[in-house]
């Protein structure tokens, strides 16, 4: 072999093996997804992966750095009374379809899921598992999920605060998924609770809803992030269902500090707009509502 052949041999050779080093590009499939197997005054003595768009960036899973227990500890958690100007304000009409807990406290992050903006506790003030809902599908190891907190008061927000927030966590901090085939559907103006599954109504109450002072927030949607029992509010007997979402009018409707929560509870007077905010039920609605799973979506209309 001549020298100049054996030079080309070698050349063809290297550029092979270069090749064969170079790691393979980023898959093309589907996006990540979730993991599918694996009264008044509330409460009172409370403790695809898609291409980039113009909006927010698309940050990588492998040079995001993840925050360490200190800085997670740092952040303001989402509680029911908590305001927290970086989440996001939540208009959409995604409805949930599952509920998950958490695996430890989970860092929260604001629209480019970059910058931490709160974090959920484990356990929520009642010292019980956090329930987290998702709206809408995952991507890119991401997930938008509601959140108790606010984002701002209405006397900061000209008497229109969102009632509902969210923000993005990693869908890797989401453990044992829970379904939530049915919905609770409260129509403000028709003075009505209906429980819904698919396109069916398997039951329906009147209720009491805010007055026109203290109206029911509308055309939103939470879900039910907790329910206990509270004497120190007359509710021994029928459980308190706490929902995450806040009156949108009125810093604090009733007075107090249950950071102007929307609760369905029991109460003797359940129809007309006669309650600061909340929606009054009578017992029958309460049982009802009480066999639902937490997380359960609460969907209020005009």
């Amino acid at each position: 072999m001549t020298i100049a052949a054996l030079g080309a041999f070698v050349a063809a050779a290297l550029t092979a093996v270069a090749l064969w080093l170079v790691p393979p590009g980023p898959s093309s499939g589907s996006p990540d997804r979730l993991p599918t197997e694996a009264p008044d005054r509330l409460p009172a003595n409370s403790p695809g992966k898609a291409a980039p768009t113009p909006s927010w960036p698309t940050p990588s899973r492998l040079t995001l750095p993840r925050p360490t227990p200190a800085e997670i500890a740092a952040l303001p958690e989402v509680r029911y009374d908590a305001v927290i100007p970086g989440l996001l304000a939540f208009t959409g009409d995604e409805v949930p379809s599952r509920a998950y807990s958490l695996r430890a406290d989970t860092p929260i992050y604001g629209a480019d899921r970059r910058r931490l903006v709160a974090r959920f506790g484990a356990r929520n003030f009642l010292g019980e598992p956090t329930v987290v809902v998702p709206v809408g599908a995952g991507r890119d190891g991401w997930v938008r999920v509601l959140t108790p907190a606010r984002q701002s008061l209405p006397s900061e927000s000209g008497g229109d605060a969102p009632a509902q927030t969210a923000g993005w966590v990693r869908t890797e901090a989401l453990i044992d998924p829970v379904p939530l085939p049915r919905r609770i559907v409260i129509s403000s103006s028709e003075q009505s609770l209906t429980i819904r599954r698919g396109d069916g109504i398997e039951d329906s109450f009147r209720v009491g809803v805010g007055a026109p002072g203290t109206p029911t927030p509308v055309k939103v949607t939470g879900y039910l992030q907790a329910r206990y029992l509270d004497p120190a509010q007359n509710q021994s007997r029928y459980a308190v269902q706490l929902s995450s979402l806040h009156s949108a009018a009125a810093d604090e409707p009733y007075g107090g500090s249950d950071g102007g929560l929307i609760g369905l509870h029991y109460e003797r007077t359940a129809t007309g707009a006669v309650s600061h905010g909340c929606i009054r039920l009578p017992a029958e609605a309460v049982a009802a509502v009480d066999r639902l799973p937490l997380g359960t979506p609460v969907v209020v209309t005009g």
